[in-house]
């Protein structure tokens, strides 16, 4: 990676971290509803039986209001876990006790089901830093998403879960970035990618 690509990332996720940890309670709460009401007309759209979501952290937009209606509809909710290769390892949402993987990140405590079991979901929801309106997707700086994305032969829409102003005109790319088909955003839908 050039220096200057991964200088910007860096000033970039330095900028919307800022910005994420200074939301009022209120701002998030709002944003929660916004992006649950959304997401749940997403998985509706497309008929989603199985779907690969993941546990909000508390500067994330919240997704766990969204994954506790989909339990609740019977929908199968498969959460990611950090793996020391690089790798993500897929658990089903239980609504049950959660804990942290190697990354610090929630995770759930059920059954371990391993990377192949995202290959059955019929829709992908993944966290983002932010979104181009080319449809490219920056994470955190790991590459956990972007590995999976990859090594997918079939791989269902992909959204990416980001606040109204993390979409933006152009993200900084490098070879191993992975586009998204859309964003949901707290205010609605937008499609990324014919």
């Amino acid at each position: 990676m050039s220096d200057d690509i991964e200088d910007r990332k860096r000033a970039l996720r330095a900028e919307l971290r800022r910005r994420r940890r200074n939301r009022t309670a209120s701002e998030r709460e709002s944003a929660e509803a916004g992006i649950t009401a959304r997401l749940l007309e997403l998985s509706e759209r497309i008929g989603a039986a199985s779907i690969a979501a993941y546990l909000s952290t508390p500067d994330e937009p919240g997704t766990r209001a969204w994954l506790r209606e989909l339990d609740a509809r019977g929908t199968r909710v498969l959460l990611p876990i950090s793996r020391v290769d690089g790798l993500l390892d897929w658990a089903p949402y239980d609504g049950e006790a959660e804990e942290s993987d190697i990354l610090g990140m929630p995770t759930p405590t059920s059954e371990i089901l391993g990377p192949i079991a995202i290959n059955e979901v019929d829709l992908i929801v993944v966290p983002a830093a932010a979104v181009d309106r080319s449809g490219l997707r920056m994470g955190w700086g790991r590459g956990y998403f972007d590995k999976t994305l990859g090594s997918m032969e079939n791989c269902p829409p992909v959204y990416a879960v980001i606040f109204d102003d993390e979409l933006i005109d152009e993200v900084p790319r490098e070879r191993h970035d992975m586009p998204v088909d859309g964003v949901v955003t707290p205010s609605g839908i937008v499609e990324l990618r014919a």
